[in-house]
């Protein structure tokens, strides 16, 4: 059965004590409500992984994650984080790819796989993200566009090490804009998605890979996303600053 996963990306938010305020919420709210069988995975900025992993400490569905790592080992490469940094950290996944990493500092297929070779080298969940910008969509070359992105940087993994990656569609037209996917359309995606890594994989392992919706999600519209066959949980940016909407959406299954 595949994991049910919500992720919090706080991206480049949130100073020291609003950090803890808003993850102690989040522990509290989740041990006191009904959210059980869901992976839920907070990834802050990295200067907060040390107060927000102590924080999680001891909750069995709340997991540590980075935002991003670097494609070395270790080395020369000041202002860089290594994927065994994290680990050592307490971290158990790791955002790769996101769509603003491509698009601001033109990150590639190429770079991204060796980025996700670091995250599963150093025991990571690389929770890695593909989609389309608005002209891909309305060209309606957006399933080609998003199966390039998966087959150029994820493909030469073994079944195993697949099995070890979470993806997460990201419609980039409807991330900070107002504009969502439509429940239908997520589910459309989704599909196209576990279709083409069976295409590569076979039919029970991409079944087994959870596929996350990385677009605009938000409490009045996860439970309809969530309902569909194929989208597994969300990726979920400023909602996830928020401690009762991100618990509101996590309690959307």
């Amino acid at each position: 059965m595949r994991k049910k996963i919500v992720a919090g990306n706080w991206k480049m938010n949130c100073l020291l004590e609003e950090g803890q305020k808003l993850t102690s919420e989040i522990v509290h709210m989740i041990k006191d409500e009904p959210t059980a069988g869901v992976t839920v995975v907070l990834n802050p900025p990295y200067v907060h992984l040390q107060a927000v992993g102590r924080l999680l400490a001891g909750v069995d569905q709340l997991f540590l994650g980075g935002q991003n790592c670097s494609d070395k080992a270790s080395g020369a490469y000041t202002g860089e984080i290594s994927a065994a940094m994290l680990a050592s950290f307490g971290a158990s996944y790791v955002i790769i790819g996101h769509s603003e990493r491509r698009e601001y500092f033109k990150e590639t297929n190429e770079l991204l796989t060796e980025k996700t070779k670091q995250a599963l080298s150093n025991g990571l969940h690389p929770i890695f993200c593909c989609g389309e910008p608005l002209e891909i969509r309305e060209s309606g070359s957006h399933e080609a566009y998003v199966k390039d992105q998966l087959t150029a940087s994820l493909f030469g993994f073994t079944e195993e090490e697949l099995k070890k990656i979470v993806i997460a569609y990201e419609p980039i037209w409807a991330i900070g804009t107002g504009k969502t996917a439509s429940a239908d359309q997520a589910q459309e995606m989704h599909a196209a998605i576990r279709n083409h890594l069976a295409g590569k994989y076979g039919e029970t392992v991409a079944h087994e890979i959870s596929i996350l919706y990385g677009g605009s999600c938000k409490p009045d519209n996860a439970k309809e996303i969530f309902s569909k066959p194929d989208v597994d949980g969300g990726l979920i940016g400023g909602a996830s600053l928020k401690s009762r909407d991100f618990v509101d959406i996590v309690k959307s299954f």
